[in-house]
Formats: C-alpha cells, structure tokens, sequence
C-alpha cells in the first residue's frame, strides 16, 4: 500500500509539481492550499504518513498548524518537512523547535532532491 503525503501549499501550480513527482515515486497525494482545509484533513483522522508544509499559508499559517499537528498524538510522530521561501534562522528554530524532521527552503532545492528527502524519511 502506498505512502500518503499530505502537501501543504498554496500555490498551485507548486503544488501540482510537487504533487506530480511524488505520485512518479509511487506516492499518494493530497492537498490544501490553505490552513483551514490541512486542518479538516488533520481532524478528519485521514492517514497521512508524512506532511509537506509550507509556512506562509493565507488564513492559518504554517506555524500554526505545527503546533495543531504536534498536539494530536495521531499526527505527533509524523514526519514533517517544511518547504518554504523562509530562511531566517529565527524562523528555522521556531519550526526545529515545534517538531519538524526537515527545513527545507524552496529556492535551494529541487524537486528530486525533495523527492529524496521525502524516501529517506518514509520510505518508498
């Protein structure tokens, strides 16, 4: 049974990039483009084996949801990579410290490199 990934971006076209070299590496995929749809999913107890956050969300930001995902001790030990354009340290260790497994700014990486990522955290 394939792994499923949660991406949490709200740009699309990004996402649907992101989404579509995921699903070639034999993942399934959901998406939100927002806070508040991540947290019906989150709530909705769905099976998510790893979550692709983006902190600058309009509505709820990534922040926020950490600290949502981190108190639900479904979600607790799930991996989570933040992709973001963020690169400051303050908002690196604000992330490190809510339990992320991986900072990851956009700009300095590409898709198979995050793909990569994603495989050596969960899996095929």
């Amino acid at each position: 049974m394939a792994k499923t990934i949660l991406i949490i971006e709200d740009d699309n076209f990004l996402q649907g990039l992101e989404a579509t070299k995921l699903k070639k590496e034999g993942y399934d995929v959901l998406g939100a483009s927002n806070g508040e749809d991540a947290i019906k999913l989150i709530d909705a107890k769905t099976k998510i084996d790893l979550i692709l956050l983006d902190l600058l969300l309009p509505g709820v930001d990534g922040f926020m949801l950490l600290e949502k995902i981190r108190q639900d001790k479904i979600f607790l030990t799930i991996p989570v990579i933040v992709f973001s354009n963020l690169s400051e340290d303050k908002d690196i260790k604000r992330a490190q410290k809510l339990g992320i497994s991986e900072f990851m700014v956009k700009s300095n990486f590409t898709l198979d490199e995050l793909a990569k990522k994603v495989k050596e955290l969960i899996g095929a």
